[in-house]
């Protein structure tokens, strides 16, 4: 279980998450937060859930979505389902803050990624999209089963797999106490 801080935020994108449901709530079944995306010309890295659905509800404010590579404007009320394997990113092109309802099923260890790359972002660890550098990266895919858009996933799988003793040997790690509380996942 995560530790009891129910918002991080990412400043390099933008992001603050609150979490309303977590995986010890659901039994795993979902992760719930609420999402809200500052305006930002630039996405967050396109990336694949392997084994997760999304389903996202704009409350306010409208995002582009890029889902397998075709673009469209969600806006408040609309909601659109993210399915796993899928490459997508979703950004805030407007003026005004974006706020969104968002639940990924199964949860599985979600909230730790999300706090572990938040962390990194405030304490200047990632590239300026906010993606992971390469070693921390190679931790966290295969961690957590999320990978950048391209190359294909398995492509991903053979290059981390090869870095992650690397990383490891370095001092990396795929969670970190001081962004996700002591207890094991």
């Amino acid at each position: 279980m995560s530790n009891a801080t129910d918002a991080v935020e990412n400043p390099v994108t933008g992001e603050r998450i609150v979490f309303r449901n977590r995986s010890a709530q659901t039994d795993g079944s979902m992760l719930e937060f609420d999402l809200t995306l500052e305006p930002r010309p630039a996405a967050v890295p396109e990336h694949i859930h392997v084994r997760q659905e999304e389903h996202i509800q704009v409350t306010s404010g409208s995002v582009l979505l890029r889902l397998g590579g075709q673009q469209q404007r969600v806006s408040t009320g609309d909601d659109v389902t993210l399915p796993s394997g899928i490459a997508h990113t979703l950004w805030n092109d407007g003026e005004e803050d974006a706020r969104l309802l968002v639940q990924v099923r199964p949860a599985l260890r979600t909230e730790v990624a999300i706090e572990t790359l938040f962390g990194l972002a405030r304490d200047g660890k990632t590239a300026r999209d906010g993606s992971p550098r390469l070693l921390q990266a190679a931790l966290l895919a295969r961690e957590y089963d999320t990978f950048l858009g391209k190359p294909a996933v398995p492509i991903q799988r053979i290059v981390l797999a090869a870095l992650a003793p690397v990383a490891r040997l370095l001092g990396y790690r795929a969670r970190y106490e001081r962004y996700s509380g002591t207890q094991q996942d």
